[in-house]
């Protein structure tokens, strides 16, 4: 089976236009097309069907596509197994908006010299980044562990590295936008919508922890079409908004006056915990692990995390 093929369907199907996947793999759109065509051939099958909105899979190419990733991991580990130590340290950082990738940052403007590949992997669920980790796809990742028991196992190490304050993101509306801070307790009757809690997530355990300990309406119903919309819906919205981490990184025009209000008394912080395999050799992964550790923000003495948190 060829392998470039195979790569270039994971592509399309990751990105979900044939365009957008040549732009990617530096090709034209003919050879994205070719090279799904004889992969199709020599499959039997149809792993596409074109619509007005892109490439869907069908339900072979939903099949293959989990398969077809394993090829393309198998392919990695065999390269990487006869050239050790020269590979850049790979460190998935969930989304690049949110914390981790913030972290990654202030490391390597402290650390240039290191060859750093940030990713994100597209299976959200904590259970599939240790299983990366522990196949060696990647060196390290960003998780809060709900289950560090049942998780941290067969080599999996983890360390604390950073409690995010969240805070209250409204539009100019909202009944909350004027003040300078706010406090659970005053959060309480308020809707405040997440939109993409998928059940399962470590995300979706801490917000149903939050909500349960401070009595709060957390909605993560409705479409998620990115956080773009969300800003938009919020901007004219007198009555909803959205928690964020401190740290993650948002943009919007100036006409949304949106409002970002510390949440304290006490302040919610999420439990970011950095996560790898203690018989990894990358030299650089010992550099990274000191220095989230030595520059990690002393916790406030009135903060709030879910008691799982380690």
């Amino acid at each position: 089976m060829d392998l470039t093929a195979v790569r270039t369907f994971v592509t399309v199907a990751h990105v979900g236009q044939f365009q957008d996947a040549a732009a990617d793999l530096s090709i034209t759109q003919q050879a994205v097309s070719k090279r799904v065509a004889a992969l199709e051939k020599d499959l039997g099958v149809r792993l596409f069907t074109r619509t007005a909105r892109g490439a869907q899979l069908t339900i072979d190419g939903q099949a293959f596509l989990p398969h077809a990733r394993a090829l393309l991991q198998a392919e990695e580990l065999a390269m990487n197994s006869v050239r050790p130590g020269r590979r850049a340290l790979r460190v998935d950082v969930i989304n690049p908006r949110i914390a981790p990738s913030a972290l990654v940052r202030d490391f390597h403007r402290a650390h240039p010299d290191v060859d750093l590949d940030v990713v994100a992997l597209l299976d959200v669920e904590v259970d599939a980044a240790v299983a990366a980790i522990r196949s060696g796809s990647i060196d390290a990742s960003f998780r809060a562990l709900t289950a560090p028991a049942r998780q941290l196992t067969d080599g999996i190490e983890a360390v604390r590295v950073l409690d995010e304050p969240h805070q209250l993101l409204t539009g100019p509306h909202h009944e909350l936008a004027t003040a300078r801070t706010v406090t659970p307790d005053q959060l309480r009757g308020h809707r405040i919508w997440i939109p993409g809690l998928a059940p399962g997530t470590e995300w979706a355990a801490y917000y149903d922890d939050l909500a349960a300990a401070f009595g709060l309406s957390i909605d993560g119903t409705g479409p998620n079409f990115g956080t773009d919309h969300l800003l938009d819906v919020l901007t004219d919205s007198p009555t909803l908004a959205t928690l964020v981490g401190e740290r993650t990184r948002l943009l919007w025009p100036d006409r949304y006056d949106l409002r970002r209000i510390p949440v304290q008394d006490p302040t919610p912080v999420y439990p970011h915990a950095l996560i790898w395999h203690r018989d990894n050799p990358h030299p650089a992964l010992t550099a990274l692990r000191n220095h989230l550790t030595a520059t990690r923000p002393e916790p406030g003495a009135d903060t709030w995390a879910p008691a799982w948190a380690r």
